[in-house]
C-alpha cells in the first residue's frame, strides 16, 4: 500500500527543519556509511550522522509532529517509528534500485526494529531541483513520487525502490522506517480502507448502530492481526 500524505508539515516547521539541517555544516556526511552490503554500491548522497546533535533536534521536530497526525496513525498503525534520518543530494547524486534492510539496529536503545514500512519526507520545493523523484515499485508497475515540501509518502519497506539522479538544484528529505502493530501489508490496508469508511461515516452523521458495528469489526481484526 502506497499513501501519500499531504501537508503533515506546513511551511513554518518545514522552515524551520531545513534551518537545521542547511546550516549542519560537518554533520553532513557520505550516505553509503548506513548503507548494507547491496545498497552501498548505488548510493551515490550525503546524510546527517545519525549521532549528530542536528540529527536529534530534527527527529524530536518530526516525531512530535507524526504522533499526533491520525492520518499516518490509521495508514500506518505504527509500533515503534525509527528514529527519522536526513539526506541530501546535489547535481549527479542518486540511490539506484534497491530493497530496504529488513532489520534495523535502534540507534537510541540499541533494540531491533522490523522495516515493513519505509517512509520520505519531502523537505524541498519541488520545483527547486530537476529529477530527484522516488520511484516504487509494487505488482502494479513502477509509481514516481516527487512531492510538495512538508508531504510524506509511505510504502511497504519490502517494494524495489530508488531515487533518480539530480540534474539541478538539491533534493533534501527525511527518510525512517516503521514497524507497524500490522505485520502484513494486505491486512493493513483492509483496516485503513475500513477505518476511512467509518471516518466518512461519522462525518455524515450515519446509522449509529451500523457505525458501531463496523468499529466493532474494526478493533476485533485488530485484536485478531496485531502484534504487540
Amino acid at each position: 500500500m502506497l499513501v501519500c500524505i499531504p501537508n503533515v508539515f506546513n511551511a513554518a516547521q518545514v522552515a524551520a527543519l531545513r534551518d537545521l539541517l542547511d546550516n549542519a555544516g560537518d554533520a553532513w556526511v557520505d550516505g553509503r556509511v548506513s548503507a548494507g552490503y547491496s545498497g552501498a554500491p548505488v548510493k551515490v548522497n550525503q546524510q546527517i550522522d545519525e549521532g549528530a546533535e542536528v540529527a536529534l533536534q530534527c527527529q524530536q521536530l518530526i516525531l512530535s509532529v507524526l504522533e499526533r497526525h491520525p492520518r499516518f496513525i490509521s495508514a500506518a498503525l505504527p509500533n515503534v517509528v525509527y528514529p527519522p534520518m536526513f539526506n541530501r543530494y546535489g547535481e549527479g547524486m542518486t540511490f539506484g534500485a534497491h530493497v530496504d534492510g529488513s532489520v534495523r539496529i535502534h540507534p537510541h536503545n540499541g533494540t531491533k526494529l522490523r522495516t515493513d514500512i519505509s517512509a520520505t519526507l519531502f523537505l524541498s520545493d519541488p520545483a527547486s531541483y530537476d529529477g530527484g523523484e522516488l520511484q516504487i515499485e509494487d505488482t502494479y508497475g513502477m509509481h514516481s513520487v516527487k512531492l510538495n515540501a512538508g508531504d510524506l509518502v509511505i510504502y511497504p519497506a519490502t517494494s524495489l525502490h530508488q531515487v533518480t539522479p539530480i540534474t539541478r538544484g538539491v533534493r533534501v528529505a527525511s527518510f525512517f522506517w516503521i514497524q507497524s502493530l500490522i505485520r502484513d501489508d494486505a491486512q493493513r490496508a483492509m483496516l485503513f480502507d475500513l477505518d476511512n469508511a467509518i471516518q466518512t461515516l461519522n462525518q455524515t452523521d450515519a446509522d449509529a448502530t451500523a457505525r458501531r458495528a463496523l468499529i466493532g469489526v474494526y478493533h476485533n481484526l485488530m485484536r485478531q492481526w496485531s502484534e504487540t
